[in-house]
């Protein structure tokens, strides 16, 4: 039997979409303190999800050593929210983090941002913008076949306090989102009624999704990562009232819909 063939096993190439972590930051207490923030209230964002931890934006120092985080405190940190480090993403310069990277046991990845990596230096010949909150983190040339389209899900009863409904897809909600529900959607989320819940669009990091409401009166609007809460008031133009949202660079976008 050829040695490149064999009936139990098969090395292929192939690429794999994973989440990425911008450490902006070697302040590890500070991190700690916000990724708990960020994620208390919906402790279910990104359980099980895998992602890369990428530290150039930790600027170098003349001496080449660059900022640094303990690498295996913000592994047990990313854990405690239940999300599964794989990898390091690093500048070609960051000559530290392939050795901070082996010596926690982390492979250095190649990554590919929708929006961009930090800017190079003028001497580069490929501009980039500011880095992404989702990598495509390439273990080969092959791209990967093309999904079909996630089906529409449609809800058409009210969502009390504890419930929760995820689609793969785009998700239409045709009843209220009670206080303490939550709607979570890959893709854009309607809502035909009043928004007294969480809502969190583009979850896996889908930066063109979308949130339409009726009726805006929420506990938490999220889209790809990037949230509002009710500690911060909505202005009295959007507040209880028909509004689209979206994601302009980091910013969240509301405005309101003209239904006539």
């Amino acid at each position: 039997m050829s040695l490149n063939k064999t009936p139990f096993f098969e090395l292929r190439s192939g690429s794999v979409d994973t989440l990425l972590f911008v450490v902006k930051t070697p302040d590890l207490g500070a991190l700690r303190t916000e990724l708990t923030r960020r994620f208390e209230a919906t402790p279910e964002f990104f359980a099980g999800d895998v992602v890369a931890i990428d530290v150039r934006r930790l600027a170098d120092s003349k001496a080449g050593e660059g900022e640094r985080v303990p690498l295996a405190e913000l592994e047990n940190l990313l854990k405690s929210v239940r999300m599964r480090p794989i990898g390091i993403v690093a500048l070609p310069a960051q000559t530290w983090a392939i050795q901070w990277a082996n010596e926690g046991g982390l492979p250095i990845l190649e990554a590919r941002d929708r929006r961009g990596a930090p800017k190079p230096s003028t001497d580069e010949a490929k501009p980039n913008t500011e880095a992404a909150a989702v990598i495509e983190a390439a273990v080969a040339k092959e791209p990967a076949p093309m999904s079909p389209p996630a089906p529409v899900t449609i809800v058409d009863r009210p969502l009390r306090s504890g419930q929760q409904v995820y689609a793969k897809g785009d998700l239409i909600v045709l009843g209220l989102v009670s206080y303490g529900a939550e709607v979570i959607a890959e893709g854009n989320i309607h809502i035909y009624a009043p928004l007294r819940g969480r809502a969190l669009a583009g979850v896996h990091g889908n930066l063109d999704a979308r949130i339409f409401c009726t009726c805006l009166e929420p506990e938490l609007i999220s889209i790809a990562g990037i949230y509002r809460t009710t500690e911060n008031p909505l202005p009295a133009d959007v507040l209880s009232k028909p509004v689209q949202i979206w994601l302009n660079e980091e910013k969240l976008m509301i405005e309101p819909l003209r239904l006539t």
